[in-house]
């Protein structure tokens, strides 16, 4: 703006006669110069405001000088705005030379922090023991400590015990259903054991004709057997079964018109031994880690089953448990019982796969096994 005034006081300087005649005789002398001088408002007023006296005094150099000093600034300017690097340049100049000339030694560190996460609820949630309770009609409680007898608790006529799983209330509860998908729920958020619970399906979507069939609690790295009644599993991690979706999410993939097995605890999946019983007595005992690691799908073969047998449902896997094979299992046959050394084990010890061998007679239909000191 400036050097646009001192463009019109220039051209007063140079008609200074004139201008002085206009504005001692015309009535409306700013109108005038601006039509006699091509001027701007602006000009015209600035040239109104001067004494003439003081423009008598004004120099052409004066004003020239003035003006071009200005017009270089204004390149600068005009340099510095079209250029994003030079506009750095100066504001780095500037702000050194403002540290260089007001800046004094640090007196607080810098310290590399990492970056900001969003905060995960549960590491608000107490961690307390646990247990939730499952049943048969899929109904879900929890009740505070382990030592709760769930079998002894009360249930809604027609309905029973089905299982349990104990953990902490600040992990998230995982359920299974009979088609073989995962669902999770924050196990906090479970109702109290003091009642009847809650039905599942009012919080989860399951297909139409699904029934929940396990529970589980554990920490994301904790490694677990899911395997089908046709023979078939695979190992997987804790965090592999948990699913944000109402709907849950497809774990394992069911042959035919087979049901998925309450999924079995893996606490050294590098050395712990597989033990698999058939509902015929037939039993397998293998390192689990022949079994791959997925995050779903149908799995390999644990023990061979005939297909003529499988087909016709007259046989099929029932029970599975991995134990340390420095460890023996008791074997639960209505009120008898059968107790294997590791060293009894070993003998049923095979390739993957195989069909296995038959129990002793008497102990052929196994009800429930339990882990047996050696």
């Amino acid at each position: 703006q400036r050097l646009h005034i001192l463009a019109g006081l220039l051209i007063a300087y140079l008609n200074l006669d004139e201008v002085i005649r206009i504005i001692r005789f015309e009535d409306e002398p700013k109108q005038e110069l601006i039509q006699h001088f091509q001027l701007s408002d602006i000009q015209a007023e600035a040239i109104l405001e001067t004494k003439l006296r003081h423009l008598a005094k004004l120099e052409e150099m004066k004003i020239r000088g003035e003006q071009d000093e200005l017009q270089r600034e204004k390149d600068k300017l005009t340099a510095l705005l079209g250029s994003e690097s030079k506009l750095k340049r100066l504001i780095r100049d500037e702000i050194q030379a403002d540290a260089d000339k007001f800046g004094d030694d640090r007196r607080s560190p810098l310290i590399e922090r990492k970056a900001a996460q969003a905060l995960d609820e549960t590491a608000l949630t107490p961690s307390e023991p646990i247990t939730v309770i499952l049943s048969q009609k899929g109904w879900i409680r929890a009740a505070k400590g382990h030592e709760v007898d769930p079998q002894g608790l009360n249930y809604k006529a027609g309905d029973a015990y089905l299982m349990q799983a104990q953990g902490r209330s600040n992990q998230n509860a995982v359920f299974l259903d009979s088609t073989g998908r995962s669902y999770s729920l924050p196990a906090h958020t479970l109702a109290s054991a003091r009642g009847y619970g809650e039905p599942l399906t009012g919080r989860l979507n399951p297909p139409s004709g699904a029934a929940f069939t396990a529970t589980l609690l554990g920490n994301a790295d904790d490694y677990f057997l899911i395997a089908s009644s046709a023979g078939y599993g695979f190992l997987c991690q804790y965090h592999d079964l948990l699913s944000r979706n109402k709907a849950g999410k497809a774990t394992l993939s069911l042959p035919g018109d087979s049901q998925p097995l309450p999924p079995v605890a893996v606490h050294d999946p590098e050395r712990d031994r597989l033990v698999a019983i058939t509902d015929q007595g037939y039993l397998l005992a293998f390192p689990v880690n022949e079994l791959p690691q997925l995050s779903k799908g149908k799995g390999n073969k644990i023990i061979g089953i005939p297909a003529k047998k499988l087909a016709g449902h007259e046989e099929s896997l029932t029970l599975l448990t991995c134990l340390p094979a420095t460890q023996g299992l008791t074997l639960y046959c209505g009120k008898r019982h059968l107790t294997l050394k590791p060293s009894d084990l070993d003998l049923y010890t095979g390739e993957r796969g195989r069909r296995g061998k038959l129990l002793p007679r008497g102990f052929q239909r196994v009800d429930w096994l339990a882990t047996a000191d050696s």
